[in-house]
């Protein structure tokens, strides 16, 4: 039997074939998941449509994690067609271009704000918004994106990595806070892979080759390598993790000198 058969989950973050949402996505249907999707804007949307089309069973909804409506209207929407929910996948994050590339001490106030609404409160408020459907289905495991940027200077992640910092300290919050409801909260932090949001980071190609040079594996992780770890974090597999940055990485995280 598969995996995640009778399971139910929710995927934000999908832009096209290459994002490690999608990827994820692609894993947990495979072993049997269930999928609610979401897109912000119409320009999003005939991508995500066109991705899940193969998808049986797939939900497709738009959704502005900035607003708190639209987050309610999802969930509302979710728990008509599936009853209960098992998973929450959070692939969001954004931080203004001029905010990125600019020196750090540059960063302005609005820039500030908006990376961590976006990146790091989104995931209060969809968990939030998700718990009266967790609670139905007796358990839940909510899964973020993070990047080793949140924990070291990483030249030209800039504003993006003190917005994942704070998303790293919202999953041991929550995680703490939800744990006695059976919800576990966890985070892969990804090794670079090219993808739409991480072609907007100044001197990614450099990045690239610099930790593939690096890395203890000497190459660059796969997104179905990403994929699969997060199976393990969703999955009863790992029921007794939560709290957790899980590197996927090749290793490159341990390395100092």
């Amino acid at each position: 039997m598969p995996l995640l058969q009778g399971k139910t989950g929710i995927v934000f973050g999908v832009a096209n074939k290459r994002s490690i949402a999608w990827a994820i996505a692609q894993a947990l249907s495979r072993e049997g998941m269930r999928l609610a999707f979401t897109y912000q804007g119409e320009r999003l949307k005939a991508n995500v449509e066109e991705l899940c089309a193969a998808m049986p069973d797939s939900l497709i909804l738009p959704c502005d994690v900035t607003s708190d409506a639209e987050i309610d209207a999802v969930f509302k929407e979710v728990g008509d067609k599936f009853g209960g929910l098992d998973a929450l996948v959070h692939s969001v994050a954004f931080a203004p271009r001029e905010d990125l590339e600019n020196d750090f001490v540059n960063t302005s106030r609005e820039g500030f704000k908006t990376a961590h609404d976006i990146s790091a409160y989104s995931l209060v408020g969809l968990t939030r918004a998700a718990l009266p459907l967790f609670e139905k289905s007796g358990s839940g495991a909510v899964l973020a994106l993070t990047y080793y940027g949140a924990e070291k200077a990483v030249e030209g992640y800039n504003l993006m990595g003190v917005a994942k910092a704070s998303l790293e300290a919202t999953i041991r919050y929550l995680a703490a806070n939800l744990g006695p409801k059976n919800i576990r909260v966890n985070a892969i932090s990804a090794g670079p892979v090219n993808t739409l949001a991480a072609r907007g980071i100044k001197g990614f190609t450099g990045m690239l080759k610099h930790h593939a040079e690096r890395a203890p594996l000497r190459r660059n992780v796969e997104l179905e390598e990403i994929a699969n770890a997060a199976l393990f974090l969703i999955s009863s597999m790992s029921a007794g993790i939560t709290g957790e940055v899980l590197f996927v990485d090749g290793g490159y995280n341990i390395i100092g000198l």
